[in-house]
Formats: C-alpha cells, sequence, structure tokens
C-alpha cells in the first residue's frame, strides 16, 4: 500500500527535490505551496505523513500548521524542513508538534531515512491496539489515555514518550534512547528537554494515583514499572 505524502514548501526547488525523490522510492505525494490551502487538505484529508517547512510566507507559518492539527486531535506524523538550525529552533519545533525537524540544506537520504522511521513508528502503534500497565491504559488507536478509569489528556508528544516507556516497562530507557527514538533527532543529551516532559508526564499519570509508575533510575534514566 502507497504512502501518502503531504508536502507543504513553498520554495519551488526544495519542493521538486523532495517530490521527485520520495515519487522514486514508491510514495503517493503532494505538494501544496500556499500556507492557507495546505492547512485546509492537511486537516480535512487523511494522510500517512506530513512534511512541512517551518517559515511559510504569510500569516500561517510551519508552526501554526502543527499547532492547528495537534489542537483538532490529529497526530499525523510531521517532519519540519527549516533554514533555522539553531537548538532553541529545534526545540521549539518539536514542542510545537512536530515529531522531526531536519534542517536545510540536506540529503535526500537523510530525509527518506526519517520519513521512513516516523511512518514506521506510527504504523507499528496501530499494529497493536492497547497497551497496558497496572491500571494505566493507552489506546493507541484513539491516542487516549486513562487511569483507574479516568481520562488523562496528554498532548501528542507526551503521548508518544508515555507509549515509548510503556512499550519498554520494566526495562532502564536512557536519555539518549528518548531523543532518538521519541524526537528521532540526535540532541545534546545535556538538553532538558527530557527532564521536562517527563516531570510533565509524571505528574499527569502519577499524581493523585498509586503506586507512582514512573521512576527516574539515577544516573541510568527512566522506567514505567509498578515497583521502585
Amino acid at each position: 500500500m502507497s504512502v501518502h505524502c503531504l508536502i507543504i514548501e513553498d520554495e519551488a526547488d526544495t519542493a521538486h527535490f523532495v517530490c521527485n525523490g520520495l515519487k522514486e522510492a514508491g510514495y503517493t505525494v503532494m505538494w501544496c505551496r500556499k500556507s492557507v490551502e495546505a492547512l485546509d487538505i492537511a486537516t480535512s484529508e487523511q494522510w500517512d505523513i506530513i512534511i512541512l517547512d517551518r517559515m511559510l510566507p504569510g500569516n500561517v507559518d510551519g508552526l501554526s500548521i502543527v499547532k492547528t492539527l495537534r489542537e483538532l486531535g490529529k497526530t499525523t506524523p510531521v517532519l519540519i524542513l527549516s533554514a533555522l538550525a539553531s537548538l532553541d529552533e529545534r526545540v521549539r519545533g518539536l514542542r510545537g508538534g512536530g515529531d522531526d525537524y531536519l534542517t536545510k540544506p540536506f540529503a535526500f537520504s537523510e530525509l527518506l531515512a526519517r520519513v521512513e522511521a516516523l511512518t514506521r513508528r506510527s504504523k507499528l502503534s496501530e499494529d497493536v491496539g492497547e497497551l497496558r500497565v497496572a491500571d494505566l491504559k493507552l489506546d493507541l488507536r484513539m491516542r487516549r489515555v486513562e487511569r483507574a478509569g479516568m481520562p488523562i489528556p496528554l498532548q501528542p508528544r507526551e503521548f508518544r514518550l508515555l507509549e515509548y516507556l510503556v512499550r519498554h516497562q520494566n526495562q532502564i530507557v536512557t536519555r539518549t534512547m528518548l531523543l532518538e527514538s521519541v524526537w528521532d533527532y540526535h540532541f545534546d543529551p545535556q538538553t532538558n528537554v527530557i527532564d521536562v516532559q517527563i516531570s510533565r508526564l509524571r505528574s499527569k499519570i502519577d499524581k493523585g494515583f498509586s503506586p507512582p509508575l514512573l521512576h527516574t533510575v539515577r544516573g541510568a534514566g527512566y522506567m514505567v514499572s509498578v515497583h521502585d
């Protein structure tokens, strides 16, 4: 079955480069260069992955499109392309709802590898309908979480982080593993993005419940387990 990819990019040369490469790799591709039109297509049609330019002309930029998608409950993987290469900009893009961030210029082989990783991870979530640990339940199809029967609202990034931890329950998961597998990006391991997300996630799934499930393994990483 063909993978349907929406490319939102105002630079024609970049768009043609990506479109032609993906078509040769067997993808079904649609290109939009106008942000308002792209927003409508991205939210009204079903896509396996969206490749999105961070800086689009007009009032609707790339991050605005991602934000709207996530607010509508759309979990479509989004790969952000951008000439903004600083760590702060990459973190902003990922915290804004992007699943990966690739800086320009880039090699097509790297873009294709990232697209394959994002679509593969999305497919794995579809193959398994539900994950459980103790009284915590993740509905992977509806992207919903509940504990002791109570719904727990999570942001898309928080959901993917929790999903990864639960898939590896009773195993130590390192910061590097999380950065590479949840963000698909090799950050400096010293960045505090993991600490911030873990803290937020722990307050949502453990506060007010017993036993605690999300544990910090000092000097090693994190673990989801019923026991300390």
